[in-house]
C-alpha cells in the first residue's frame, strides 16, 4: 500500500514538474525596501496618537502613516502616488506581506493631527520600523519577514528584501 502511494505521489509530482515550461523565466523580483532600521530612532512618546493606540506621523502630502501598538499592524493611507487606481491604503499585519486596499474615507483619520518625522529617522514597534529619508520618502519594513512598502511623492510600492530563489536548472536533453 505504501509503495502504491509513493509511486502515485511521484507520478503526480512529475506531472506537476512537467507542467512548468522549460526555460520559463521567474517574474521580476520585488523592489527592495530601504533599511529603515539604520535611521536614527525618535522618541515614540512624541508621536503617540489615537488615545495612545498608535504611533502616527505625516508622510508625503495627504498621507498619514501609523504603527498600531495594540495589534502590531502598520500602514499609510491617503493620496498614494503611483499606487494602483483607486487605492488609498497600503498596510500589513504583524505577519505577512503588505497589501493595497481601497477604503471609504480616511483609514487613519483617528490619528488626528500628525507631525512629520525628521529626515533619516524612524519609529519602531516590535519587529517593524517606519522611517523617512532625506527626500521625504516613507519606508516601512517588517524585519522578521523582510517585507514592507515605500510611499513617496511620486511612487508607492510593496517590496521584499528576501533574495529571489535561484532559477531552476533544466537538465540537458538526453539522446
Amino acid at each position: 500500500m505504501l509503495r502504491t502511494l509513493l509511486i502515485a505521489s511521484m507520478t503526480v509530482m512529475s506531472g506537476v514538474a512537467m507542467a512548468v515550461p522549460a526555460g520559463a523565466e521567474p517574474g521580476p523580483a520585488p523592489m527592495p525596501i530601504p533599511n529603515v532600521f539604520s535611521y536614527m530612532p525618535v522618541n515614540p512618546a512624541d508621536y503617540t496618537v489615537n488615545g495612545g493606540k498608535w504611533l502616527g506621523f505625516a508622510g508625503p502630502p495627504g498621507v498619514v502613516c501609523i504603527l498600531d501598538i495594540l495589534k502590531g499592524e502598520y500602514g499609510c493611507g491617503g493620496a498614494l502616488a503611483g499606487a494602483p487606481d483607486g487605492v488609498n491604503v497600503v498596510s500589513a499585519g504583524p505577519a505577512g506581506a503588505p497589501a493595497f486596499a481601497t477604503v471609504d474615507g480616511l483609514k487613519y483619520a483617528a490619528a488626528g493631527a500628525v507631525r512629520p518625522l525628521p529626515p533619516n529617522t524612524r519609529l519602531t514597534f516590535r519587529n517593524t520600523a517606519c522611517g523617512v529619508d532625506d527626500d521625504g520618502v516613507v519606508a516601512c519594513l517588517n524585519s522578521r519577514e523582510q517585507v514592507g512598502f515605500v510611499v513617496g511623492p511620486t511612487a508607492t510600492y510593496i517590496g521584499s528584501n528576501v533574495p529571489p530563489a535561484p532559477a531552476p536548472v533544466t537538465p540537458p536533453p538526453t539522446g
